[in-house]
Formats: C-alpha cells, structure tokens, sequence
C-alpha cells in the first residue's frame, strides 16, 4: 500500500526524475535533457496515462535492469588489440627489411 502521497498521486515527471536519479540502474544519475519530456505526448494527445500505469511503470522501472550487468574484463577487445600487434609487427618487419 502506497505511504506517501508521492506514491499514491504518481506523475510522469516522477517517473522521469527516478531515471534521471539512476533509480532504474539502466543509466547513471544525472539529468537527461530531453526535447519532450516523458508523458507530454500523451498529454497533448488528451489520453494522459492513469495513475494506475504510472505506478505500475515507476515499480516496473525501479526494480533495475533485467539483463546481467556487463563484464569487467577485456571482452571482445582483445581481438582489437590482437590486430594491432599484428599490424605492429608487421610495420616493424617491413621497416628492418628496408634498411
């Protein structure tokens, strides 16, 4: 059940402002400009969401992300730096050749 009259009367603008926060964990917290602010196109539209799908959408999006967070490792850069060693080498061949 809903405490705080924030919870009870959600807005689009809350919604907003627990993913600018990185209350969602998909982003990191800071402000996120925004040509048309989340929920002005429904607005405008005069089919604003309800209360009720604001506050499905705000608890959806604050149980954070539902894919695994991205590996701390090199991950598919060592193919990167694999061609570049490659490529080095190759240069510093082509340059003990030529002298």
């Amino acid at each position: 059940m809903p405490r705080t009259l924030e919870e009870r009367h959600p807005t689009a603008e809350q919604l907003r402002d627990d993913i600018d926060r990185g209350r969602t964990g998909d982003k990191v917290p800071w402000p996120d400009p925004a040509s048309v602010p989340l929920g002005t196109d429904d607005e405008a539209a005069g089919t604003s969401l309800s209360r009720d799908a604001i506050r499905a959408a705000r608890e959806s999006e604050r149980q954070g992300p539902s894919h695994a967070p991205p590996e701390q490792g090199l991950g598919h850069a060592w193919i990167l730096i694999g061609f570049i060693l490659v490529l080095l080498a190759a240069v510093l061949i082509w340059a003990i050749a030529a002298a």
